[in-house]
């Protein structure tokens, strides 16, 4: 179980390393921008402490890091293996994003394409991880990479001092959730926002167990997890945490607000914690203090003009 304690220590193990985000405040509601943090996205923090924790306790060897991704993750691998001056190899399914995959290659990373899914391309990066002897990096199913995940909610304390109530935090292994709700225990709750073509912590919460959900959908390279994580859930359910499921509509027409509204330039998977507001599937109480943690922005915006 991640505790604010491991959050705290991850804050300290990556001082330095990453960047503090800004809040935009536009009346009742916030807006983290996680999506200005390296590699763009919140993946650089979980990744980071991974890589390191792993380097203190003498657990980093030399072929490197290995991690499968829909692009994210990866991109946080290479960034934190190029940080330690190991090499990064990097699965990601033959669907990631071209945008996504040009830039592993510029962080350095080897980049194998395999799969048409995240489950596909985990399968073959661990399989090479047993060869190899890299150290395999789970994409959020992981404590260092929860903790290293929640330095974001330590963050919005300290930028919001006068408090919030809740934070909308998009899904998909359920790793960030899982570290922001670690970070703001007692003081603030997270609500998760799916879209509807792969929830899995949704179809988790009913079974009262993971299990594995069709993937599908325009946010699906980044959210796409087949099986919410174990770790993810059991922090879910520590949390009574709720999970509000949006279309693939109500994704696309919050992206794109956020572009006509604040020019901000983000990938459907983040824009899907906006669509819960902007879709009416989550309806804030009156003087609620909402947070829209918008946590990536690896995406091409061609089609935002």
């Amino acid at each position: 179980m991640t505790t604010s304690d491991d959050v705290h220590a991850a804050a300290e193990r990556i001082a330095g390393r990453v960047r503090r985000t800004p809040v935009l405040r536009d009346g009742a509601t916030l807006f983290k921008l996680e999506y200005l943090q390296h590699t763009g996205s919140f993946k650089a923090r979980g990744m980071l402490n991974r890589v390191l924790a792993a380097a203190h306790r003498g657990e980093l060897p030399a072929a490197g890091v290995i991690a499968a991704s829909g692009g994210n993750a990866g991109l946080a691998a290479a960034y934190a293996a190029r940080e330690v001056g190991v090499p990064a190899e990097v699965y990601v399914p033959v669907t990631a994003p071209p945008v996504k995959v040009a830039k592993l290659g510029k962080l350095g990373a080897r980049v194998v394409q395999t799969g048409n899914e995240y489950a596909e391309a985990y399968a073959a990066a661990m399989v090479q991880a047993e060869a190899t002897g890299a150290l395999y990096c789970h994409a959020y199913d992981d404590a260092d990479m929860i903790a290293g995940n929640g330095t974001a909610g330590l963050e919005l304390l300290d930028e919001l001092p006068g408090g919030f109530d809740t934070v909308l935090v998009a899904v998909g292994g359920g790793g960030l959730a899982a570290g922001v709700a670690a970070a703001l225990h007692g003081q603030a709750r997270v609500v998760a926002v799916e879209p509807r073509g792969c929830a899995s912590l949704a179809a988790a919460l009913a079974a009262g167990e993971p299990v594995d959900v069709p993937v599908s959908g325009v946010a699906s390279d980044s959210l796409g997890a087949r099986r919410i994580g174990t770790l993810g859930y059991e922090a879910a359910v520590r949390t009574e945490m709720i999970s509000v499921l949006v279309d693939d509509q109500a994704v696309v027409d919050a992206r794109r607000r956020l572009w006509e509204d604040y020019r901000i330039v983000v990938e459907h998977g983040a824009a899907t914690a906006h669509a819960a507001l902007t879709s009416g599937a989550y309806v804030p109480a009156t003087g609620e203090r909402v947070v829209v943690l918008l946590c990536g922005a690896n995406t091409n915006p061609a089609d935002l003009g």
